[in-house]
């Protein structure tokens, strides 16, 4: 495919981070009435909002305070800041991209400023990704709804046709299939089953995926 652009979630994709936030989301729903380890919560929440984490664990039994998502994100946020490690390989993919002359670009259903504290922590890989980091706060719906990522295309100048997404959770793999275009589940412990029911060529290794992508 002659591609016109790749869209990549950040938590799990670009940034390792999701380990740390499961960690803090569980302590927290646990001190607040569900208790509720980390794998779980990734299993239930990966690629989702904190709003709909905090609806969740309404509906299942925590007193959550009215300031809950405020001080859920600051806790996220302090312990994302002790060091979000890159997910290996990424930056050797936006090598092969720049060689390629594809642009790429960000879209997570995180906010502005938890990229900010994660990419951040990375300058080399936050200057290519200058003016094309999206977040669901800027559109209407966030995925699993298509509008980040039609938001993003738009930004680049990329038919959906042509735009490839780069995955990790079933939610952000049916926003690009939503969207008209093609999904890369990324699955780094093996599996992926979740990501290939919902039309996602799965891989397991970074290294793999310019490959795939053709470049």
């Amino acid at each position: 495919m002659n591609r016109a652009a790749v869209l990549f979630d950040c938590d799990g994709v670009i940034v390792d981070s999701e380990p740390i936030t499961d960690r803090v989301i569980a302590a927290n729903l646990t001190r607040h009435g569900l208790a509720v380890a980390p794998q779980e919560v990734h299993r239930l929440f990966v690629g989702g909002t904190m709003a709909s984490v905090g609806d969740y664990a309404s509906r299942h039994g925590a007193q959550l305070p009215a300031d809950w998502l405020s001080a859920i994100y600051a806790e996220i946020f302090d312990e994302l800041a002790k060091g979000t490690p890159l997910v290996p390989g990424i930056g050797t993919v936006f090598d092969a991209l720049d060689r390629a002359g594809i642009p790429f670009a960000v879209g997570s259903n995180g906010p502005h400023a938890k990229m900010a504290v994660t990419l951040g922590q990375h300058p080399e890989i936050l200057s290519r990704l200058r003016h094309r980091v999206f977040s669901r706060e800027d559109v209407a719906r966030p995925k699993p709804a298509p509008d980040l990522y039609l938001h993003a295309a738009r930004a680049l100048d990329a038919h959906p046709s042509r735009t490839a997404v780069i995955e990790d959770s079933a939610t952000g793999i049916r926003a690009a299939r939503a969207a008209g275009m093609q999904a890369f589940g990324y699955a780094p412990d093996g599996g992926g089953a979740n990501l290939a029911a919902e039309g996602a060529h799965v891989f397991h290794r970074m290294a793999d995926l310019p490959a795939l992508l053709g470049l």
